[in-house]
């Protein structure tokens, strides 16, 4: 019995919505079962059971089993990634092989061949599987082996002595590289790491705003100097300078599982190392949505207070915190909720990130003096009601920022800085008079990004008291929330993120104390009496306690 046929004797799908799906099928080419999961119509587990069922076949949990390593080389790499099954258990002649496509017979024919036993299939999720041969056979673990096939270990050591511009081109190296890129942003990493060492070429990616080394194959160190320069041919650099630091950029177009494809900029940077050519690559989603500030965790209290500031007609909104704290984001988000027909708004930035709908976007170029106070200088000319500046790097760019909110404009800019009251002393040891800080500078917002706590393996527990800081209250159940590892999460616990803010108002008395140069600890007490400032720890604990992110990574955040 078909499985369309199944779903519908099982009451899952009408039959109104199996003829859709076999209509779209047909146009698309694709399987039944993946239309009908990607459709929304059945989840991955109901498929994965019905197929078990239509064909008697055992399902099998990849993250539960401990696969002899003499098992897994019993099928070539080259073949368990392109037939996309493992091998999983050997008795005798007799060979139990994981599939999530028991569809196609051809494969049970090749398998006998290669191996020389009788091949029995288990079910396994398609997700599970893939993941599970990432982690056992590497990252472009097939690309490898066909690259590496019939090469002895001198052969080896002689591949990257061969001509690097001549390799870079060559099919296998592409796809390596197209590889490492899809992959890392399967695993929705922000960023690449390629990181070359005596006797080993290391790939991390940055997921969720910690680093994690990529499962790639030990012979990949012997092509590191094809890699590289393959990544410098896609972003149009010099592939025989390697004395100097070149930045560039790539448009690297992906097709993700069950997604139509997508485009990606990614901006490279490459730095010579002892051992090599360090690679990073910041990976940016160009069709991505803009989240809008309550899709960032701003807490209530915090959207009232900033949508309110937004919408003042002139001042200067800063926000502040290290790299990677989701400062641009919030910009861009603020931006997005004002931006009208009725206003104007144009941005300098080093570099243009995302693409915001109906706002002019102005990218730095210092090579032709384009800097951040150019750029600004030469807006206000263009008439805008908004303007964002990337970052306040110095003196220059800070008073012509002052200068354009004292007449008329509203502002939106950066800082680095740990807090909301050490963006007022920054401004101050830049140089910029007090007086022209208190008359222009309307509010400060201070944010981290924290893990949020992986909703599919999310669990209560009850802290130990050493794990309770002094400053926290625990609910009244006296319960928190943790993630315990699952296969959503790659067992951290965590997935995806969530911000925390702390946002300074200024009013007269702050005010008074930036003109007569009071510290930022000074200031920040006058805030809170007046009920003007919830430090960042506070809102980094509010969300503990509610169970969005840990205790743990609260205080990792902010200890950085």
């Amino acid at each position: 019995m078909a499985i369309g046929t199944l779903l519908v004797e099982q009451g899952l799908i009408s039959r109104e919505q199996l003829s859709d799906a076999m209509a779209e099928q047909t146009s698309a080419g694709e399987r039944l079962d993946r239309v009908l999961v990607r459709r929304g119509l059945v989840t991955r587990e109901q498929i994965l059971q019905t197929i078990s069922t239509q064909f008697h076949l055992p399902v099998v949990d990849l993250d539960a089993l401990d696969v002899d390593p003499a098992v897994l080389s019993s099928i070539p790499s080259r073949l368990v990634f392109r037939l996309h099954c493992i091998p999983i258990r050997r008795e005798d002649s007799r060979l139990v092989v994981a599939t999530s496509d028991p569809f196609d017979l051809a494969v049970l024919d090749e398998l006998k061949l290669v191996t020389g036993c009788s091949i029995e299939l288990a079910l396994a999720d398609e997700d599970d599987l893939r993941k599970f041969i990432r982690a056992h056979f590497g990252v472009g673990g097939d690309t490898l082996d066909a690259m590496t096939a019939g090469m002895d270990e001198a052969a080896l050591d002689l591949a990257p002595a061969a001509d690097e511009a001549e390799q870079a081109q060559e099919a296998s190296v592409i796809k390596l590289v197209n590889d490492l890129l899809t992959e890392a942003i399967t695993e929705r990493a922000t960023d690449v790491h390629i990181e070359p060492y005596e006797h080993e070429l290391v790939v991390r990616y940055r997921i969720d705003g910690v680093l994690q080394r990529a499962s790639v194959p030990a012979v990949i160190n012997r092509f590191g100097a094809a890699i590289i320069s393959r990544l410098k041919i896609m972003a149009n650099l010099n592939i025989a300078e390697k004395r100097i630091p070149q930045d560039g950029r790539i448009t690297f177009k992906a097709r993700l599982p069950g997604r139509p494809p997508e485009e990606f900029d990614l901006r490279l940077s490459i730095i010579p190392m002892l051992f090599g050519e360090g690679v990073v690559l910041r990976v940016l989603n160009k069709s991505a949505v803009l989240m809008t500030l309550d899709q960032l965790g701003m807490p209530e209290w915090v959207i009232h207070r900033w949508t309110k500031l937004i919408d003042r007609p002139h001042g200067i909104l800063l926000v502040t915190g290290p790299t990677g704290s989701g400062k641009s984001t919030t910009l861009y988000g603020s931006l997005n909720k004002i931006v009208s027909d009725e206003i104007k708004a144009i941005t300098v930035e080093d570099p243009v990130e995302y693409h915001v709908p109906g706002v002019n976007q102005i990218q730095v170029n210092h090579k032709v003096g384009l800097d951040f106070a150019a750029g600004l200088r030469a807006i206000l000319r263009h008439d805008p009601d908004v303007v964002m500046i990337g970052e306040i790097r110095d003196k220059e760019t800070a008073e012509t920022a002052i200068q354009a909110s004292l007449t008329g404009h509203l502002v939106f800019s950066t800082l680095h800085t740990n807090d909301a009251p050490g963006a007022v002393t920054r401004l101050l040891d830049m140089g910029v008079e007090p007086f022209l800080v208190a008359s222009s500078v309307e509010a400060i917002m201070a944010q981290r990004l924290v893990r949020r706590v992986c909703q599919a393996c999310a669990a209560p527990f009850r802290p130990e008291p050493s794990e309770i800081p002094d400053e926290f209250v625990l609910p009244p159940s006296g319960m928190l929330v943790r993630g315990a590892g699952c296969r959503e999460c790659r067992g951290t616990g965590y997935r995806g993120r969530v911000g925390i803010y702390e946002l300074l108002e200024l009013a007269e008395d702050t005010r008074d104390q930036i003109m007569h140069r009071t510290s930022a600890p000074a200031i920040a007490a006058t805030a809170r009496r007046g009920g003007r400032l919830r430090t960042l720890v506070e809102d980094g604990f509010a969300k503990a306690a509610a169970g969005s992110t840990t205790l743990a990574e609260v205080v990792r955040s902010l200890s950085t």
